[in-house]
């Protein structure tokens, strides 16, 4: 086990349950550690790419997905579950994905991020796949999303675009020159960097739930 994955498990044990805390907690609480994210993120891009053309329209990006954050917490009657519900989604395709490839290895995905392997990329379908099945009946989430054919679709269509986000933001990455977006989080690199899949799964994740387009409730 190397220093850097020891980093990774250490930074997670601090940050996970703090995001809990402030995501249940929610009211003013949740929404200062929420512009404290966007803050942090904004700074990380525009420092990364501010030479770049595309960085105006990253920033419009990121609070476009911040406040899509914002109205899942504080304007639905679900309270915390829709956030709690996508977040464990993104965390599950994250780990999925980084114990598959790292295990598994074989061929790479893409050139545009050298790490990630198909093993990873089936990690990081399986892994929420799994991690949904067992998990969607605990207290923390309301009865009524129920365990349907529709919401593993769902968890599928969030799986993918969490991906696709991660190597999004691994192309920002290599067109900057950079390995990281910032140097906040030991093992992880910037807080955009641990949140990268994030930013994309929740704006498509508020159009689905504000619009009920899938049955999954």
């Amino acid at each position: 086990m190397n220093k850097e994955f020891i980093k990774r498990i250490i930074s997670s044990i601090f940050l996970i349950p703090i995001s809990l805390f402030f995501i249940i907690k929610g009211s003013y609480m949740f929404n200062i550690f929420l512009l404290i994210c966007f803050l942090i993120s904004a700074f990380e891009w525009h420092t990364m790419s501010k030479r770049n053309l595309h960085n105006i329209f990253g920033l419009f990006f990121l609070s476009f997905s911040f406040f899509t954050i914002f109205k899942l917490r504080n304007d639905f009657s679900a309270d915390y579950t829709y956030v709690l519900f996508v977040l464990l989604i993104c965390v599950s395709t994250d780990i999925g994905g980084y114990i598959f490839g790292r295990t598994l290895k074989g061929p790479k995905l893409t050139q545009i991020s050298p790490k990630k392997t198909y093993a990873g990329v089936v990690g990081g379908y399986l892994l929420p796949m799994i991690t949904v099945n067992f998990l969607l009946d605990n207290p923390f989430f309301y009865e009524d999303i129920e365990l349907t054919f529709m919401t593993f679709i769902f968890v599928f269509g969030i799986s993918t675009i969490s991906q696709l986000g991660d190597i999004t933001i691994s192309y920002f990455k290599r067109l900057s020159n950079v390995k990281d977006t910032g140097k906040i989080i030991p093992g992880h690199g910037g807080l955009l960097d641990r949140i990268d899949g994030m930013i994309f799964a929740f704006p498509f994740s508020y159009i689905i739930f504000s619009d009920n387009f899938l049955d999954i409730f």
